[in-house]
Order: structure tokens, then sequence, then C-alpha cells
């Protein structure tokens, strides 16, 4: 069978409370396995949430909450990661997960990253986004290329790349060369650029203002047109999962800042990321949800304002048609002109010798 069913979850975290967002994503994991759902993605740094404050509020404003992100940003091998790893491994399903992590190494070293566990729990891919985005830079050192992997499941090769990840060419080129057949793309909630005025509960501009859609950034056409250009090139289907944002979040941002109203209006007012799927010939897939209580299917291209689990099912032979054409990393390429070299390895600060070092090797130069 080379039908695949795929879920992608359209939801907030339980913002800065890592294990409460790992326990509702188990919930999550646990409905969409219940729907035949193999493979089910979740929005960038789901655990425990983004950081909003970063582009709204001057660096100076903002200590305790990159204090908070902080305390609450897991390791790998933290207790909340376990409880997904744990739950992909119950229900036999392969979970990409985004999360904040904090290395067991550093105390407040952050990376925006994601895991790719399999069916039996192991993890397949391990990947920190390369390049922190603009305001991200404030949260989140750079990645590394160890991660630019294409996990090998039983239900195809899936390969992942965080928000900006997919506006970087050779890393998207890079998931194409290992034959990757579903990309996985996760995005924020949304992604202010710029601050937007009150206007009130009644959430209209004053006449003669731009609209909030039309003055900050579009996640919706920004990010559809990168995967739909990075699956035409792959021929490959494309995940577009995006976090929903909730008046926690909302609150939280706004706490304590100069300007708490600017900051509140500015997040309510900026377009939400949304959820939704691509084909191999970059065209729109429509998804559907399941009404949990009655089991029936509602066709919907995408989630955007409410939260939901929206599903897909995917033909993996239909990958191989556009191959014809343009096979971009193999036919299609032209490696006599062409040479991409990939560094697949985790770095790190240090580089520890715990041996001795023999005394004809000492140098009698002062130090």
């Amino acid at each position: 069978m080379t039908i695949v069913r795929v879920a992608a979850c359209h939801a907030s975290p339980i913002f800065l409370n890592a294990p409460k967002t790992a326990t509702k994503a188990v919930h999550l994991i646990q409905e969409a396995a219940s729907h035949g759902a193999q493979i089910i993605t979740f929005p960038e740094t789901f655990i425990p949430g983004f950081p909003f404050w970063s582009a709204l509020r001057a660096p100076a404003e903002n200590h305790s909450l990159f204090k908070s992100l902080v305390h609450a940003s897991p390791s790998l091998s933290s207790a909340p990661m376990r409880a997904i790893q744990d739950a992909a491994a119950q229900h036999s399903v392969t979970v990409s997960m985004g999360f904040s992590e904090r290395p067991e190494d550093s105390i407040a070293t952050l990376y925006n990253s994601n895991v790719i566990y399999g069916p039996d729990g192991g993890v397949l891919v391990h990947h920190r986004k390369l390049v922190a985005t603009f305001f991200e830079k404030l949260s989140w050192a750079p990645g590394d290329g160890e991660g630019l992997r294409v996990a090998h499941t039983p239900n195809g090769r899936v390969g992942q790349l965080i928000c900006g990840d997919n506006t970087n060419t050779l890393a998207r080129y890079a998931l194409m060369a290992q034959g990757e057949q579903i990309h996985i793309s996760s995005w924020p909630a949304a992604w202010p650029t710029r601050l937007l005025p009150d206007v009130g509960d009644g959430g209209k501009a004053p006449a003669g203002e731009e609209s909030g859609a039309e003055k900050n950034y579009d996640n919706v056409s920004a990010n559809r047109l990168r995967v739909a250009a990075h699956c035409f090139e792959a021929k490959c289907f494309g995940v577009m999962c995006a976090a929903a944002l909730d008046d926690v979040a909302i609150a939280t941002t706004a706490a304590g800042a100069r300007d708490p109203d600017i900051v509140r209006s500015t997040l309510r007012r900026s377009p939400r990321g949304a959820t939704m799927y691509i084909n191999p010939s970059g065209g729109v897939l429509p998804g559907f949800t399941v009404d949990s209580a009655t089991g029936k299917k509602k066709v919907m291209e995408f989630l955007q304002q409410e939260e939901g689990i929206l599903y897909a099912d995917m033909d993996l032979d239909d990958c191989i048609e556009g191959k014809q054409f343009h096979d971009v990393a193999g036919g299609y390429q032209r490696p006599d002109v062409f040479d991409l070299r990939v560094r697949r390895e985790r770095r790190s600060g240090a580089t520890f010798l715990d041996t001795a070092i023999p005394a004809s090797e000492w140098s009698d130069d002062p130090v």
C-alpha cells in the first residue's frame, strides 16, 4: 500500500509549560492515531511555545520572559520529550515535534529544534534550525547540519525543516537529494514584523488605515509559496503545520510591557499561520477533519483560526510521475557542474581531550 494518512495538529501549547503541553500533545497523538493517522506532526516550538515578545518588546524588557523560556525549554532526554517518544511507540506512529531545546550541557543556550520519532519510539532525526530568523536571534542560537536527514519510515521518506529553513535553498536541496517523499514544515501561530495600534474591541482599523492582514506579515501566502515551490521541485507532498494562538499566550506576552495594549493589539491583528497540505505539483491537497463524536469527515483546505487536527491521505506513487520532467537532484541535475557538500555533524563549543600529553610534546614557549 502506498497510501499514507498524515495528521497535522493545529493547536496551541500550554504556554511556557512543557509538562502540560506534552500531556496535551499525547492526547492529540492518541486522537490522531485512533483515526488512522500514521504520521502525526506538530508546529514549530510547540513545546513550550513561541517567544512572540522578541518581536514586540524591546530586549531590555524581556529578561524575565527569556528566563521563563529557558526554564520551560526541555532537553531531548527530558520527561516531556520522553512522553512524546513513548506515545509514538505506544500507537506505532511517526511523530514530528517542534520544541525549544535546552541541551543538557548548557544552562541557557537554546535551539529552535524538531525531532522525528519513529513508530518504535526511536529518534530518527534531531534537527536544530540552521539560522534563527530576524528577532528569533534574541532567543535561539544557530543550529548545525546534523539534522539535514530524511527519515526512512514504514510510511515513506520523511524530511522536516523549521519555518525559515524552508527559505534556505541548499537545506531544501539536501533533503531532495535523499529522495524525500513527504516534507514537513513547521510554523508559529503568527510572525509579527511591525507594531499595530490598538483599535478597540471591534477589531476594525481606523478609516484610511490598512488592515492587519495587509499591514503585517502574511503567514499564509508566504509559507504556502515556499512549501509549494519545494514540493514542485522535489515532487513530494508537503505538510504545513502551524500553531494556534490563544489568549494566555497573548496575555503573557503583553504583561509588563511598556505599552501592553500595542502588544495585545498586534498579536490579535497579525495574520495567523495556516495548517494545510500541498501535492507534488505544488497545488493544494484538500484535507479533512474528523468529528470525534460521530466519526464524520469534513473536507477543508486549511485550519487557521480554530484548533483542530487536519488529516490528508497521500498516495506516495504520485511522487513518481513528475520525476520524469524534473528530477532536480537526479536526472535533471549536473553533478559535473555543481557540487554540494553538506556537513552533517553536531557542533559543540569545545572538544575535551582527557588524556595526558606526553612530555615530549610540551612546548618550551611561554604561554
